[in-house]
């Protein structure tokens, strides 16, 4: 029996990336994106898929529910999302703070109430959140996200010492400057490795967590970022 793996933000990127590597591990998909790509790559894949929003409550869940539909279990939930608001530190409205709430954080929260039950009931499962570098080395010019992925490394901490008794890991991957984001020769100049990462290095990030040779990693946040973060 394959193992299942839910992926939100699928339908380019690093998403699709995730996407495809789990894919290429044998894992059967369920792919959902607000646009079709995540539909169209699913079928690419033999997977699944659904055209819904990482903030909307009902799409989560129809996700999930299409998931057991289709294959009957999650073994791997990976939360992908679009990037927050940005803007002056002050001047950013309550209506963007909760917005990047709901992008980063809650979208991670309502997913774990969901599937939390089903990966019980099966004996284990494995959650992966794609975060940022920036949760440890907040940005200026990303003041939303930063604030909200140490929201979310928090959380993450949690949910692992609560459900690790049950088999389910939860785990952060923090990219760096990747590809699908536009890296000025500035940027570029402070990675050590003196590129951006791919989104494919990131795909098989998660595929190594998802699989036995992760199998003893929780609740970590895990830099993939060319060496640009330099707090220990």
């Amino acid at each position: 029996m394959n193992k299942v793996a839910l992926i939100t933000a699928a339908g380019k990127g690093m998403g699709a990336a995730c996407a495809k590597a789990l894919s290429e591990d044998g894992f059967s998909l369920v792919l959902m994106s607000r646009s079709e790509d995540a539909s169209n790559l699913s079928k690419e894949l033999g997977g699944v898929g659904l055209k819904g929003s990482v903030t909307n409550e009902i799409d989560l869940k129809r996700a999930v529910d299409l998931a057991m539909r289709e294959y009957g279990r999650i073994d791997v939930l990976v939360n992908n999302t679009g990037h927050p608001p940005k803007g002056q530190l002050l001047e950013i409205s309550d209506v963007d703070w909760q917005t990047g709430s709901d992008l980063v954080l809650m979208n991670v929260i309502r997913m774990a109430r969901m599937v939390t039950p089903i990966m019980e009931s099966q004996g284990g499962g494995s959650i992966i959140n794609i975060s940022t570098f920036a949760a440890f080395e907040p940005s200026l010019s990303f003041p939303v996200s930063s604030v909200m992925r140490t929201a979310l490394a928090s959380f993450t901490k949690l949910y692992a010492e609560e459900y690790g008794p049950k088999n389910i890991r939860m785990n952060n991957v923090l990219p760096g400057f990747i590809e699908s984001y536009p890296v000025t020769d500035e940027i570029r100049q402070q990675i050590p490795l003196g590129r951006p990462g791919t989104t494919e290095e990131i795909g098989k990030t998660v595929a190594f967590l998802a699989s036995a040779g992760g199998a003893y990693i929780s609740g970590e946040n895990i830099k993939v970022d060319g060496g640009i973060t330099k707090s220990i």
